[in-house]
């Protein structure tokens, strides 16, 4: 069940009518325990086995957490985590790497989402320990934190300490204020994803599928088209859950701020799945060491973070290789650059927005290609400007359009008000005017005029 089907718009109605009525005639406690069989629900759509998998989790980061003060039970509670992932995400992975190909050819399935939830089993269980939070006396609503529909399987990672408060917060409801935006929320991530990023992929799989088919100028537009294929459906994929939640009564955090106006590749992982560069940064690069250690230490310790950031996203070399990439250019701007860049001109500020979007854009060809055979084929046509299919791509065009606007405009609107949990260029009507609602009817319209009508999961879903 993907945001997109018919199926989870039927469940989700369905969700919102019996929570609205759950809330008006009984407590949080019953409204707790819906959502969570509402979530298992959602997730044993896909195979239903995988179910107690995630209940298993929960469960053992809900005991250790209550025990986590003593070291050992500490171990145990992150190890479990670990090991799941460990055993369904890399097993394959890391037994082709030691030549083990037999034990690496047993078939294990991946469980939809599971680098996700396994993550905020960690951070819960180390958040414990630290004392930054207290452990949840309440199995339900622990296993709600991790279980919670919107963000189960592609995120953004939510923080205990952001949502188990939220829980506790009896005075959170369901309004037709939350509804009003929510709704909205979902809209704009709907159009991000069915008709911008769906559109896309038809154009980028053509072209990573067979890069020396190509003509030279369709493989860079294939690259930047695949940049902005992703930003649209993983930020379309974060609005349609942060409104979601938002529907419920529920607020995430914001995952993407404009990540294509950075200046460097430090601001860009700032402004990247901005959930995981956190997690990333609070759970792993801090432990190790952070900046505190001198300057060797701090470009280890970053280098050490990205390498496994990439590897997260992926059993492959080409994932280690994209973190890689990352990682030597956050360390040459550690070196290189020394003290924060100066304001400067629009036309210096735009030079160095086109830099950082090139090199993310080159990166990005890793993480598209299953192999390095396949990406050194794209790069090798664009420098030996190669000839084949030249391909000028409608979408291409207007998803570029579509985000120079969107992202200017969205710029300056920050300047002037206070952003929302989500990017900042979704500009809410009011729903309660006549006006209001015939924009948001006729976007609605769009949508389903424009919207792709091919079966295309979300990209961060084999995650």
């Amino acid at each position: 069940m993907i945001f997109t089907s018919f199926a989870f718009i039927v469940f989700f109605v369905l969700v919102l009518a019996v929570t609205f009525l759950i809330q008006k005639f009984s407590g949080d406690r019953v409204k707790h325990y819906f959502l969570l069989a509402a979530s298992y629900f959602f997730y044993g759509w896909w195979d239903w086995r995988f179910c107690f998998l995630l209940f298993f989790v929960s469960l053992s980061s809900y005991v250790t957490a209550l025990y986590c003060r003593k070291k050992s039970v500490f171990i145990l509670g992150v190890s479990v985590p670990l090991l799941v992932l460990g055993v369904f995400k890399y097993f394959g992975f890391f037994m082709n790497s030691l030549g083990l190909e037999r034990l690496g050819s047993l078939k294990i399935i991946l469980p939809v989402g599971i680098s996700f939830y396994t993550f905020q089993a960690l951070s819960y269980v180390i958040d414990v320990h630290r004392g930054k939070i207290t452990p949840e006396k309440d199995f339900a609503q622990l296993a709600l934190y991790i279980s919670f529909f919107p963000q189960l399987v592609a995120g953004p990672i939510v923080r205990a300490s952001d949502f188990l408060p939220q829980l506790h917060d009896t005075s959170r409801r369901m309004t037709a204020e939350n509804f009003c935006a929510g709704i909205q929320i979902i809209a704009f991530g709907y159009f991000k994803k069915s008709v911008l990023a769906d559109h896309l992929s038809v154009f980028v799989d053509d072209v990573f599928g067979v890069p020396a088919a190509f003509h030279w100028a369709s493989i860079i537009l294939a690259v930047v088209s695949y940049s902005l294929q992703i930003y649209f459906d993983f930020s379309g994929y974060s609005d349609i859950a942060t409104g979601c939640a938002k529907c419920l009564g529920y607020d995430f955090v914001k995952n993407f701020n404009l990540p294509y106006i950075s200046e460097s590749v430090t601001e860009f992982w700032r402004r990247w799945h901005i959930s995981l560069s956190g997690w990333l940064r609070d759970y792993l690069y801090i432990p190790l060491g952070g900046n505190r250690h001198g300057r060797l230490r701090q470009l280890v310790n970053l280098m050490i973070t990205m390498l496994l950031g990439g590897l997260w996203h992926g059993a492959n070399w080409t994932f280690v290789f994209w973190g890689g990439l990352n990682g030597t250019a956050l360390c040459a701007e550690k070196i290189f650059i020394r003290k924060p860049m100066k304001k400067s001109g629009i036309f210096s500020s735009l030079a160095r927005m086109t830099a950082v979007f090139f090199f993310v854009s080159f990166t990005w060809i890793f993480f598209r290609s299953e192999s390095f055979t396949d990406a050194k084929a794209l790069i090798t046509g664009i420098f030996t400007l190669q000839n084949g299919i030249k391909q000028p791509f409608f979408w291409s065009f207007a998803a570029i359009i579509i985000l120079i606007v969107s992202e200017i405009s969205a710029f300056f609107r920050a300047k002037r008000i206070k952003l929302s949990s989500v990017e900042g260029f979704v500009p809410l009507v009011n729903l309660n005017t006549v006006t209001g609602l015939t924009v948001f009817f006729v976007f609605c319209g769009v949508i389903l005029g424009l919207a792709f009508t091919g079966e295309n999961p979300f990209v961060y879903f084999q995650f």
